[in-house]
């Protein structure tokens, strides 16, 4: 199942993200692509606010990963983009994170290929004007679950 959403700023952006963490149950995995600057930390920002996270939420571009343990569950932001090696990740434990229990957040996916589980949301974000173009795609039942939630199916 796929979506295809427009998203007109970055409140709506952040709106989003809190809508597909509580769609997901705020368990499971998704994957954020996109160029610089398209929004993938600013979906992040949303989502983990609508969680409960009070205060900053920082882009982990050089720590990797930011943790977050809130009510509903632990998440987990992770941003690949310097990665050298997909290698790193098993150094990082990355097996830990990605629990029945945790939602993972990963900016720049393709940097942990053959590493990283299947996402139950990949979430391809392009600038269309001064807004967002959305491509969701599931790739799980969660995944599809969340989808027709947030179309209000389910």
């Amino acid at each position: 199942m796929t979506l295809e959403l427009e998203v007109l700023d970055e409140s709506a952006m952040q709106a989003l993200g809190g809508q597909l963490g509580e769609a997901l149950g705020w368990r499971g995995s998704i994957w954020l692509e996109g160029d610089l600057g398209a929004g993938k930390t600013t979906f992040s920002r949303g989502l983990i606010r609508a969680a409960g996270h009070v205060g900053a939420v920082k882009s982990p571009t050089f720590t990797l990963v930011e943790p977050y343990s809130l009510a509903t569950g632990d998440i987990y932001h992770f941003d690949l983009y310097r990665l050298a090696d997909p290698e790193e990740l098993e150094f990082l434990g990355i097996r830990d994170y990605f629990t029945e229990n945790s939602l993972c957040l990963v900016e720049w996916p393709d940097k942990g290929a053959g590493i990283l589980p299947s996402p139950d949301l990949q979430i391809t974000i392009a600038t269309q004007g001064s807004g967002r173009r959305l491509h969701i795609s599931a790739g799980s039942s969660a995944g599809q679950t969340a989808c027709k939630r947030l179309q209000g199916e389910a």
